[in-house]
């Protein structure tokens, strides 16, 4: 297949590596320096088992050269989603698949902007990856990609899944992908969210008593919007479940702390924020997650002003 990886960070990094294997990929990144080092050197990943391996995918810091591909996956932090792809809009036809497996939810209605529906795919991976130099990614585990397309169909991403397991990714569909999404986002919308805010690991958010109110309170609200939005889940089992993630990494810093802690722009909007939106469009309150949201866009703000001022 013809791919290209839109954002070559850690996951990105990892997918159009392991996809070149045995397709035509193209990692494409606004970095320079990291482009220019993956064209030189390749592409490293290194592995759990401390092995390494340089990996050649074409990589480029545009598309002008380049028609529609076969399948397009977006990488880049989704607050950059929308201005990527009008940039890249050479590389979607009408027979282009166009992926996302970033965090959060909603990320189908910008994708659909650019392909209908049905070439809309939309999933979750158990991998995770960290970037350890320009052009260098640390694979941390791997685990399942599933995936399903936008308007529910999922019989003709047979030859996604395909290129996938053929590469080392092993992957698989699901015609309810969107419950497994929800199913994902508890851990993102509570736990991580706090460690943003309180600019703490994770395993302070299991240990102090205040913290793990607030985590349970976010919890609860997550799930009743889940259930409003068609998708039950057990209270108690996700609360496990996430302090069961906080426990096993006690020093894990998520992508939300830090961003806050590098004046980033988060991904808030597209996590938190996506509870925010399914509340408000059905109805139910969602108070807890509005503060997260609002409190994280401040931090944020105060990051600016802080950089401004020095």
């Amino acid at each position: 297949m013809k791919i290209t990886v839109i954002g070559c960070g850690a996951m990105g990094g990892l997918y159009g590596a392991y996809l070149s294997r045995n397709n035509d990929v193209t990692v494409l990144d606004v970095a320079k320096d990291s482009i220019d080092a993956i064209k030189r050197d390749g592409l490293v990943i290194e592995e759990p088992d401390g092995s390494s391996q340089a990996y050649h995918p074409n990589a480029a810091t545009n598309t002008d050269d380049m028609g529609p591909q076969d399948l397009v996956i977006v990488f880049v932090k989704a607050i950059f989603t929308e201005s990527a792809l009008e940039g890249d809009k050479n590389l979607i036809g009408p027979d282009t698949y166009l992926m996302t497996l970033q965090n959060g939810g909603g990320h189908e209605a910008i994708l659909s902007k650019f392909a209908d529906r049905s070439h809309v795919v939309i999933g979750t991976t158990q991998h995770n990856a960290a970037r350890t130099g320009v052009n260098s990614v640390r694979h941390g585990g791997s685990g399942k990609t599933t995936i399903g397309a936008a308007d529910g169909s999922v019989e003709k991403l047979a030859p996604i899944v395909e290129a996938l397991s053929s590469c080392g990714l092993e992957a698989g569909t699901d015609s309810d992908v969107q419950r497994l999404i929800w199913n994902k986002i508890f851990t993102n919308v509570s736990a991580s969210a706090l460690t943003g805010i309180f600019q703490m690991p994770l395993g302070f958010i299991a240990q102090d008593p205040s913290a793990w109110k607030l985590c349970q309170t976010l919890v609860r609200e997550a799930v009743d919007v889940a259930a409003a939005s068609g998708y039950d889940f057990d209270y108690d089992q996700k609360l496990a479940e996430v302090r069961h993630v906080c426990e096993a990494s006690p020093k894990g810093v998520t992508s939300i702390q830090a961003d806050i802690a590098a004046g980033r722009r988060t991904e808030v909007d597209t996590i938190s924020g996506y509870v925010v939106s399914c509340a408000h469009e059905h109805g139910v309150p969602a108070p807890s997650h509005e503060f997260v949201v609002s409190m994280i866009h401040a931090l944020e703000g105060k990051a600016r002003l802080t950089a401004a001022n020095n």
